[in-house]
């Protein structure tokens, strides 16, 4: 298994999916917070980029279903997505606030637009980030563009065709620290299963599964030997962790 700083830790990680939305809305502080006072070190977001380069801790490209406002967060200016609120209730955080906020903590960032790539490079550079930080996005021509700019200290996850090389033929191409951070299925096709797993330890790669919200699937996953869970229901996880007597947070 990879050896790779933000991997140090004692047995399967709890991931706070978005913070958590259970207590307060997702990818906000309040949210964090919870996750945080619970004991979470990992902590998953996303960041989108605002018209004036400014990084946003935010999923969707626009804030119709968080906000209900008919806009995207590319064509507004930070001043203008600083006044808004999620579910009404949260601000939408930058994501050097949940940096300032949490230093000790390590983030799994999800890069969900072109235009974050150099924002984000430029502030995992300023804040040499790179011990305590996975970055994932869906583009393998994304995660091409970080993995070329940070170099070899820098963990990502695995793009789709990446996880699909993995499944079929149980190996990866080149030697960068990658996760493999898969849903259990994707349509009808299982991705996670012995097999799979037992690539993954093979090829040196952990298995984080997304987003487990069961508590019994949660088990189920911890049983085949998965590394990792991310959830949105971070007290659950919580729970099965010490009832499995893996927690550590």
């Amino acid at each position: 298994m990879s050896r790779h700083p933000y991997l140090s830790h004692e047995g399967p990680v709890a991931f706070a999916h978005r913070g958590g939305n259970l207590e307060a809305p997702e990818n906000t502080l309040a949210a964090f917070e919870h996750a945080v006072s619970l004991g979470y070190r990992y902590l998953e977001t996303d960041v989108h980029c605002s018209a004036d380069g400014v990084l946003v801790a935010f999923h969707d490209s626009d804030l119709q279903r968080t906000c209900g406002i008919d806009a995207n967060i590319a064509d507004l200016r930070w001043a203008e997505i600083a006044e808004l609120r999620v579910n009404d209730l949260e601000p939408i955080p930058r994501m050097i606030d949940l940096l300032d906020r949490w230093p000790d903590r390590r983030f799994n960032i999800d890069c969900k637009s072109d235009e974050s790539v150099d924002p984000l490079i430029e502030l995992v550079e300023q804040r040499g980030l790179l011990p305590q930080i996975c970055v994932g996005a869906f583009s393998l021509k994304r995660l091409r563009a970080l993995r070329t700019r940070l170099g070899s200290g820098l963990l990502t996850s695995m793009a789709p065709a990446e996880i699909a090389a993995l499944r079929l033929i149980g190996r990866l191409p080149g030697a960068q620290p990658r996760a493999a951070q898969v849903p259990t299925a994707a349509g009808r096709l299982t991705v996670v299963n012995e097999r799979f797993i037992a690539n993954a330890r093979r090829a040196g790669v952990p298995v984080h599964v997304w987003t487990i919200n069961d508590a019994p699937e949660m088990h189920r996953l911890l049983d085949l030997g998965a590394d990792g869970v991310m959830t949105d229901d971070v007290a659950m996880l919580r729970n099965v962790m010490i009832e499995r007597n893996v927690w550590s947070g």
